[in-house]
């Protein structure tokens, strides 16, 4: 049975109205965001694919725009009127001290050079801005199991999630883990102000059966994704 979002959906109001407290990774993200928006307030949206988070905030943030190392993503973007270019996260092309907040979901986990583009962020954020961040956590099960089932991913993502395997990039893991983001930050002059760990039992959800086992395994497994706010020196 093919997990589709509105299914997956379905699942966490489930989830949520037996855990009044929690909150999907994906709601905590935008809220972290909105928290920190002022007016007139630049945002980048780093990785920023076919649409994300700006999708969600539309007219909350009065100056944003967008970058993706992939033109078809940014040629398919869903909100047409955001300005948006092709850009390497480890090459930013920007001025030092120009954004007041950069937002970036689901890219941690595929970078190469993470330092390099943690340090390139900390560069083009404005004194007392911030780098807000959604990924998954890599010592999750729904992460050990991508690792163990790479060879297979051409016939599974289709099948199970009803998305074309071209769709998804290679994961490399390497700022992924609570330690791995926290040394990343100390490493880059970057001061970390919030970094959530937040379960997800859906993603495993392809029957009612799986979506109660997934639940219970929750309560012992690390949560599934990790979100967060780091923090340039005001003083910087």
């Amino acid at each position: 049975m093919t997990l589709s979002l509105a299914r997956q959906n379905a699942y966490r109001a489930e989830y949520q109205a037996r855990r009044p407290d929690w909150r999907p990774a994906t709601e905590v993200y935008e809220s972290l965001i909105r928290a920190h928006l002022k007016p007139d307030a630049s945002v980048l949206d780093l990785g920023c694919g076919r649409g994300g988070v700006l999708e969600q905030l539309g007219d909350a943030v009065d100056h944003a725009f967008g970058f993706d190392p992939d033109f078809d993503s940014l040629r398919e973007h869903r909100v047409p009127q955001l300005p948006r270019a092709v850009a390497l996260s480890e090459h930013l092309p920007l001025r030092d001290n120009t954004i007041d907040i950069v937002t970036c979901s689901w890219v941690l986990e595929h970078l190469e050079q993470p330092a390099q583009v943690f340090a390139e962020i900390k560069r083009v954020l404005r004194p007392g801005g911030c780098f807000i961040f959604l990924t998954p956590n890599a010592t999750s099960l729904v992460a050990w199991m991508n690792r163990t089932l790479k060879p297979l991913q051409q016939m599974l993502v289709p099948r199970l999630y009803g998305r074309a395997e071209s769709d998804t990039f290679p994961v490399r893991y390497r700022a992924n883990t609570r330690s791995q983001i926290i040394a990343l930050a100390t490493q880059t002059g970057l001061q970390c102000e919030t970094l959530c760990q937040i379960e997800d039992p859906t993603y495993l959800a392809f029957s009612p059966l799986l979506f109660h086992l997934s639940m219970a395994l929750s309560r012992y497994t690390p949560p599934v994704h990790l979100v967060g706010t780091l923090r340039k020196d005001s003083n910087a």
